[in-house]
């Protein structure tokens, strides 16, 4: 029932359906401009947060080689 009802909102209404206002917008209007920078700022996290999880497992590989020198079982 759901499928069927946002069919005949999307056909109904197929502009409104195609894009966010902000896309309908000009795109130097504030709005557009703050959700670029909304849009790259949460990109920069998703990258801290990626390198951050390389490095620790850099780290680990490592600490795991050192240990294992130390032990002589390399």
């Amino acid at each position: 029932m759901r499928k069927i009802l946002f069919t005949i909102g999307a056909v109904a209404a197929p502009r409104a359906a195609l894009a966010c206002p902000v896309c309908f917008g000009n795109s130097d209007s504030p709005l557009a401009i703050a959700t670029n920078m909304g849009i790259i700022a949460m990109l920069i996290v998703v990258a801290g947060m990626i390198g951050a999880f390389a490095t620790f497992f850099i780290y680990l590989n490592r600490r795991a080689r050192r240990v294992a020198e130390q032990e002589g079982t390399i």
